[in-house]
């Protein structure tokens, strides 16, 4: 049976509210990355349940075995690996994927279980999302900063170049682009957020671009976000901060730094692959679509 909960209400229980629904997504969601899968929820969708619970979302769960959530017009499905070959993927796609409206929905790592209840419910393939890594063993190139700019870290009167540089620079990009200043404080107020990790290139007179580094654990490190301002592109920065973030977390003491890419873009995949990162094919992420 699957109960569906809205802002944290739900029918199916005898007082009216949804009980435990946090303990629910948080069991189903250690057991997929106990599993050794990518965690069913991204950042934003963290975040979001974390400092807004269920406002403006919608919430089917199945017992205490999956979950699936929506939330301006995504939809994110997860079923505990030891619950699945139930059935329980596909009714909670019957839920929340019902009708014909518009709605996306990430198959993280490429499941072909998520491909089958995308093509069952009209969504197709839209995009492809690729996770990028290298080892910090290996010899990174010398790091020539150009004349004119000081990379350093990050100080709370560069909030608002941050947030100006990183709208122009993804103006187009669905997720990233939409960051705000609470989005922006949100993540700033995480355990993992170090100032000293959100490289700037500063001209004097603003910010060319940013490398934001995270660590995600003694040993991992991630190439969170690298911006550059549109006016600024051309000049080689978008190396120079890569590599300044690079030698922080090794500094740090990561073994490994990941990050994410679109697969289409050419130009970003290059310089990646040109400082050492590989792409292995379990390392995509999916997002479907309809229509």
């Amino acid at each position: 049976m699957v109960t569906r909960i809205d802002d944290g209400r739900s029918e199916g229980t005898a007082d009216g509210t949804a009980g435990d629904w946090r303990g629910v997504l948080e069991a189903v969601r250690a057991a997929v990355r106990d599993a050794g899968e990518q965690d069913p929820l991204d950042e934003a969708a963290q975040l979001r349940v974390k400092n807004h619970g269920l406002a403006g979302s919608t919430l089917w769960l199945a017992g205490e075995d999956g979950f699936a959530v929506a939330h301006d017009g995504g939809v994110d499905l997860a079923v505990a690996p030891a619950a699945r070959g139930r059935g329980l993927g596909r009714e909670l796609a019957a839920e929340a994927l019902a009708g014909d409206a518009a709605v996306t929905a990430w198959s993280h790592n490429d499941h072909p279980a998520a491909a089958a209840l995308a093509a069952r419910h009209g969504l197709r393939r839209a995009r492809e999302l690729w996770v990028m890594r290298r080892p910090t063993s290996e010899p990174l190139p010398d790091l020539v900063v150009p004349d004119g700019v000081t990379v350093r870290g990050y100080r709370d009167d560069d909030r608002d170049e941050v947030l100006r540089v990183n709208g122009a620079a993804f103006a187009h990009h669905p997720e990233q682009g939409s960051l705000d200043a609470e989005g922006l404080a949100a993540r700033m107020a995480e355990p993992w957020f170090d100032p000293a990790g959100l490289l700037v290139a500063d001209s004097g007179d603003g910010l060319r671009g940013f490398h934001w580094t995270k660590q995600h654990s003694s040993d991992l490190g991630e190439v969170y976000v690298v911006a550059i301002d549109p006016a600024a592109q051309g000049q080689g920065l978008g190396r120079v901060l890569t590599l300044a973030g690079l030698e922080h977390l090794r500094g740090q003491g990561a073994a490994e730094v990941l990050l994410y890419v679109e697969s289409d873009n050419a130009p970003a995949v290059h310089v990646y692959a040109g400082l050492g990162f590989t792409h292995a094919d379990a390392d995509t992420h999916v997002q479907y679509r309809r229509p």
